[in-house]
């Protein structure tokens, strides 16, 4: 049985107040959680993962290699969905998208991106307000996360992959090379735990020889074991959920 993505983290040097932002734009609620002095949100879709935002002291550098993409039902519907995100903090910002591109990148109180996508998207066409989790990477780090998952593929073309849970919720896709240069830590990261009555050592073997590693201690009874991807993105194998 495959690993379960608990959770898409963010760093943050504020995480309560990141956390406000979100929940006021995605309309999801707080819970508890009090591992890592994190602030989490659950999800009310078909979203399997909870955001957690967990406190930092590093700035952030650079464009993330990671960006949720929200979906539009109508052109009315993305000018909503931009003008509730400015009012709660948001900001315009350029990452060399082009004028004639439909969809608006913004970026949060803390800076990190995220685009508004435009209607009539096919490729998000059955996805919910979150479409996508869009990552910069390989085809070889798709496979991975296929396989690290359990999701299938449902885009593998021209080095482009995209994996979907069985369950719906959004995608996550990668955009193939040539990759963005690395500016310090990643301040989005997955956080996995084993499936339900599995064992964490087996299923850390099982990513090891997927092609992930091992990149530090954190080992304790419930400390998570912290991991990169073959891309070298880091990730976090947990207790529990």
């Amino acid at each position: 049985m495959a690993c379960h993505l608990f959770a898409v983290c963010f760093d943050a040097s504020r995480p309560v107040l990141l956390a406000e932002f979100w929940s006021g734009l995605l309309g999801w609620k707080p819970a508890d959680d009090p591992r890592d002095g994190a602030v989490a949100l659950v999800p009310n879709d078909d979203t399997g993962f909870r955001i957690r935002f967990l406190p930092a002291q590093e700035r952030k550098t650079g464009q993330n290699r990671m960006h949720f993409d929200l979906t539009s039902t109508s052109l009315a519907d993305q000018r909503r969905t931009v003008a509730r995100a400015l009012d709660l903090g948001a900001r315009h910002t350029d990452v060399g998208q082009r004028p004639e591109e439909g969809h608006v990148v913004l970026a949060d109180p803390e800076g990190n991106e995220f685009c508004v996508i435009e209607p009539g998207n096919t490729f998000l066409a059955d996805c919910g307000f979150i479409g996508a989790l869009a990552c910069d990477g390989s085809q070889e780090v798709g496979y991975f996360w296929s396989e690290a998952l359990g999701w299938p593929l449902v885009w593998d073309q021209d080095q482009e992959t995209a994996i979907r849970s069985p369950h719906g919720g959004p995608k996550i896709t990668w955009g193939g090379p040539p990759l963005m240069p690395r500016t310090g830590k990643d301040r989005i990261h997955f956080d996995l735990t084993p499936p339900l009555g599995g064992d964490r050592e087996a299923e850390i073997g099982r990513l090891l020889s997927l092609g992930a590693t091992r990149t530090g201690d954190g080992r304790g009874q419930d400390g998570p074991v912290l991991m990169a991807d073959p891309d070298g993105n880091d990730f976090r194998v947990s207790t529990t959920r």
